[in-house]
């Protein structure tokens, strides 16, 4: 399947290994909900402060968060979308802004290397751009967390099978950055 996984990035550091992960990632959580179309999907990489001003522009929080998803469609779980762009052939999926601070500091936290993190948080996100949610505490969530751990097994970075990468290193810059 030829995706398009379009990367771009606001992080000051190296992102090769991760837009390697990414571009694994992506295309296997998408097979993996059978999504047989060809899909565009763009991702951006960012800091907390980065992700902080685009969840206060798009949603109204004033807040860092990890991952935001911005569908093209409104799909419920196991629906596809079939509605092409015209000029590439592809279905733009919709949007992903990844905050590198946030997988850097959760990967801490879990236990677990940045590289589960990263890949957690793509794949939770192609979930979103594909219809599940986790509003509730209930089925709705359940479903979705067991889809996304599913994903990952089938990887090879399960909870329990995880493979190490290292994190993505920030470059030093000269100017002293004031966190929020």
């Amino acid at each position: 399947m030829d995706h398009a996984i379009l990367i771009d990035s606001e992080w000051e550091g190296e992102i090769r290994e991760l837009e390697t992960l990414l571009k694994e990632v992506i295309p296997a959580a998408l097979s993996a909900e059978g999504l047989e179309a060809p899909c565009e999907v763009n991702v951006l990489l960012t800091d907390d402060e980065g992700i902080r001003g685009i969840n206060l522009e798009q949603r109204g929080v004033d807040l860092p968060t990890d991952v935001l998803s911005f569908p093209m469609f409104s799909l419920r779980p196991g629906e596809h979308p079939t509605e092409a762009d015209l000029e590439t052939g592809l279905i733009p999926l919709g949007d992903m802004v990844l905050s590198l601070d946030r997988v850097q500091a959760q990967a801490r936290e879990y236990g677990h290397s940045p590289k589960r993190e990263a890949a957690y948080l793509a794949v939770h996100s192609i979930l979103h751009l594909l219809g599940y949610d986790h509003l509730d505490e209930g089925p709705m969530k359940a479903r979705m967390r067991e889809r996304e751990e599913a994903i990952l097994k089938g990887l090879g970075i399960g909870r329990d099978q995880e493979r190490s990468v290292p994190a993505p290193k920030r470059q030093k810059t000269n100017e002293t950055r004031k966190e929020s």
